[in-house]
């Protein structure tokens, strides 16, 4: 799957290891480099898993189009598909089969 970042700044620090390590800590930043990578080798969101540990999830509310991966509690990396229009299936939900392109756009504790 192609993969976008929302920041030139996110761009940056998502490109370094050294970045991610010391905005995020060791530890989230060796989950972080895992999603990313399943991300990457994914050709579409439906091959993202839904259950844990990446646990793929749409969200809702002030959220709404945007999706989640579970990195370590509370956090999540947050994203968008990256097509214009957003592929919908006939009952209205995204077709998760044919996004193959993601913005990335945070990583945040939203509960």
């Amino acid at each position: 799957m192609e993969i976008r970042f929302g920041t030139r700044r996110l761009e940056r620090v998502f490109s370094s290891e050294r970045d991610v390590r010391r905005m995020y800590g060791a530890a989230m930043a060796q989950v972080i480099r895992r999603r990313i990578a399943l991300l990457v080798m994914a050709d579409s969101l439906t091959e993202v898993p839904s259950l844990p540990p990446a646990r793929r999830h749409s969200l809702s509310g002030i959220r709404r189009g945007q999706y989640a991966i579970d990195l370590a509690h509370p956090y999540r990396l947050i994203f968008e598909p990256n097509h214009n229009p957003v592929p919908f299936r006939e009952d209205g939900g995204v077709d998760t089969d044919r996004v193959t392109s993601i913005t990335i756009l945070e990583v945040v504790d939203y509960h």
